[in-house]
């Protein structure tokens, strides 16, 4: 697939920038598509920028993508509204909908080949105490980020069969690493947790994968004709919020990120704390029915599907950590 064009949706994200940057990097010519144009600017400073084609277009709206896919070798299709505290049905349509409108589009155009960016939250996080493989769904999302991920892509694969296209999905766990224009939830409490805002921690389970490793299992299944089906990232599942924080201390002695973590009997001070926020304007981020959610599943996930056929070899856990609080510090 080198030298090809590929479509890249959501090209600012925490994946999309780091995907459009190694893409470039490997002689692909890319359509980088924003919501906003100021947005992609910048995009204009990777190397090879020359190959790179920022176009302005909202998933929301069908109109422009049967032109954007024109003369496309493949979509790769990162966009969504990665929030747990926005608006519930913008988050669902800009999933459900986003999809219904590039897969038309890349469909009418002649573009089969689709990588789809999906999650863990697809996959869901009960029954507890079994891994879930490729084969597992969310069959019990209420929260809308994990609906909209996990409705998008069923309605994905039901389009890929109605369409006749090559789909191939990507389900990260938390994403960590750098280079990203702005934190995403798996990150943004990295620079609050530095700071000391955060008196204890909470063993919420947090699997994770590097933002480099998420980048290299897409441009794996693009190039590899023989990829399909589901590909789990979350090389790193045993570990909780609290871990993430007390290992931020270890690496990093001059942060005063918390050492230690509340008792899972005691999360309701967490909640306590999150309410208090809350009446300041900062964002709800572990309401009852959040902390309840956490606690019900667990984060044992299979990605050996990634490993054995798309070669991915996992950056260390301690590169997560450091290349997040780097970029934040």
């Amino acid at each position: 697939m080198s030298g090809k064009r590929i479509v890249v949706t959501g090209s600012n994200g925490h994946i999309g920038n780091n995907l459009v940057r190694e893409l470039l990097s490997k002689d692909y010519s890319v359509v980088a598509t924003v919501r906003d144009s100021h947005k992609g600017e910048p995009l204009n400073d990777f190397t090879g920028a020359e190959r790179l084609t920022i176009e302005v277009a909202d998933v929301l709206e069908k109109d422009s993508w049967q032109q954007i896919m024109q003369g496309a070798d493949a979509l790769i299709h990162t966009a969504t509204i990665y929030s747990t505290t926005g608006e519930s049905q913008l988050i669902l349509d800009t999933a459900n909908i986003g999809v219904e409108n590039v897969f038309r589009a890349a469909a009418a155009a002649g573009v089969k080949r689709i990588i789809h960016t999906s999650s863990t939250a697809a996959v869901g996080s009960t029954p507890k105490g079994v891994v879930k493989d490729h084969t597992f769904w969310n069959d019990e999302a209420r929260e809308p980020y994990s609906r909209a991920k996990t409705e998008s892509e069923r309605l994905a694969w039901s389009l890929a069969e109605e369409l006749s296209l090559d789909l191939r999905v990507i389900n990260p766990s938390a994403i960590l690493g750098g280079s990203f224009f702005r934190p995403t939830p798996s990150v943004d409490f990295f620079e609050e947790a530095i700071q000391g805002k955060y008196p204890f921690s909470l063993k919420i389970p947090f699997p994770c994968v590097h933002v480099d490793d998420v980048v290299s299992a897409h441009i794996a299944a693009l190039e590899n004709d023989n990829a399909s089906g589901r590909y789990i990232l979350a090389p790193h599942t045993t570990y909780t919020v609290a871990d993430i924080m007390r290992r931020i201390r270890q690496l990093y002695p001059q942060t005063k990120s918390p050492k230690r973590a509340l008792p899972n009997r005691l999360v309701s001070l967490g909640i306590f704390q999150d309410w208090l926020g809350g009446l300041f304007g900062k964002p709800r981020t572990l309401t009852r029915r959040i902390a309840k959610g956490f606690f019900k599943g667990d984060s044992l996930f299979d990605s050996s599907r990634a490993e054995n056929e798309l070669g991915l070899e996992w950056k260390e856990f301690d590169t997560c950590v450091k290349d997040t609080v780097e970029a934040v510090l």
